[in-house]
């Protein structure tokens, strides 16, 4: 049962904010009938849109918040079908890259509703890159997503023969009525920039790339009580995701040593600092092949500059800004920035907002548990996914 008061709060504020809506306690009236009707209540499509625009403007550990107005939603709410939430998250790829001018976009699927849960997206994001563990205990790809990568390949995803550092995953959705499926995305929606150095020629030796949309796609959305899991949405790279966390973390691509070699650096001994240096320069490349690829990416001292901008604008408007400082200050010369040096609101808030459920998170990673208890025997499959020309949006 939808949360009446929930519903209500949301109401409130999507009237406050959208004066010519009409009168808010008339619909508010409708919305209680319809919850005791059914147990939950449908969005209008610009309560939706609303809605979706103020979780991201509410989300306490996202930088790029400045642009929360300019949000493509996609209302494919009567989408409950794995094989057409597949295709639709192909055609999202496809208007988020944009030629290369990535634009904001979420498109939001069936919402829980009590006689019909809605579907899950297992991917954390809808483009990650494999992790193939090894005899020796190395991994090939990306050791994040081993065991994503050994659940699907059971399920019946093969490879290509010869592994890679950057093969794409399937996605794996589960509806209640279909268990769990794959799909592989097709490869014309999939944007990805090869990494070469302004100075070094042999950084694209390497053979490194990354991709160009990051679509976070296993965070639910909750809207005044109603709870959307399955709603990918993206904005465009900050440089220091890829080339601070993605490239360099320990767990994940773990370059740095790669690199400070390349690089003749001193690596014997931490005060040399050849791990900094390194780091410089993985995120020079970076930044470097978006730019020149004509893909676009942001610097973290620019998007900390424009964070304030937003902080700012947030308080003229007589609202708060839930800040979770460990992520808003970047993983690369945080001190250098100007969000490093202030206070901000507490992360909590009320209102429209993105979730990570401890499972969801789980399934991200591990491509399991199933949600659903009795889920169909899935296709054995990775089915190709096709995009039909006039894809409604």
């Amino acid at each position: 049962m939808t949360d009446l008061a929930a519903a209500a709060e949301f109401i409130e504020l999507f009237h406050a904010e959208n004066p010519d809506a009409g009168p808010v306690h008339d619909r508010i009236a409708w919305i209680r009938a319809e919850i005791d009707e059914t147990g939950t209540y449908r969005h209008t499509e610009d309560e939706l849109t609303f809605g979706a625009r103020v979780a991201w403007r509410n989300s306490a550990r996202c930088i790029g918040r400045l642009y929360w107005k300019s949000l493509r939603v996609r209302d494919l709410r009567s989408v409950r079908d794995a094989s057409s939430i597949a295709e639709h998250c192909a055609e999202h790829l496809r208007l988020a890259t944009n030629n290369g001018k990535i634009r904001p976009v979420m498109s939001v699927f069936a919402p829980d509703r009590p006689e019909a849960p809605a579907p899950r997206i297992y991917n954390d994001q809808l483009i990650r890159y494999a992790g193939y563990g090894q005899p020796d205990g190395t991994v090939v790809g990306d050791p994040l997503y081993t065991g994503f990568t050994t659940t699907v390949t059971a399920m019946g995803w093969e490879p290509p023969t010869t592994q890679g550092a950057f093969d794409i995953l399937p996605l794996l959705i589960e509806t209640r009525h279909e268990g769990q499926q794959l799909f592989t995305l097709p490869r014309e929606v999939i944007r990805e920039v090869p990494l070469r150095h302004p100075d070094f020629a042999w950084f694209a030796e390497l053979g490194l790339r990354w991709h160009a949309v990051p679509a976070i796609s296993n965070m639910r959305l909750d809207i005044g009580g109603v709870s959307y899991p399955a709603a990918p949405f993206n904005g465009w790279y900050m440089g220091t995701e890829i080339g601070a966390r993605n490239l360099t973390d320990i767990d994940r691509y773990n370059l740095l040593e790669v690199i400070a070699e390349r690089l003749g650096l001193d690596t014997s001994d931490d005060r040399t600092l050849w791990r900094d240096r390194a780091a410089v320069e993985i995120n020079r490349a970076v930044l470097h092949s978006y730019a020149e690829d004509g893909v676009t990416i942001t610097d973290h001292h620019s998007e900390s500059r424009h964070f304030l901008a937003h902080v700012a604008k947030e308080e003229r408007a007589g609202r708060g800004c839930p800040v979770d400082w460990s992520w808003i200050v970047p993983p690369m010369s945080g001190g250098l920035t100007p969000v490093f040096h202030r206070y901000y609101d507490d992360p909590e808030t009320t209102g429209p907002q993105f979730f990570v459920d401890p499972e969801a998170a789980q399934r991200g990673q591990q491509g399991g548990p199933r949600y659903f208890a009795e889920p169909v025997s899935p296709k054995r499959h990775a089915a190709p996914v096709l995009v039909p020309g006039g894809l409604a949006d």
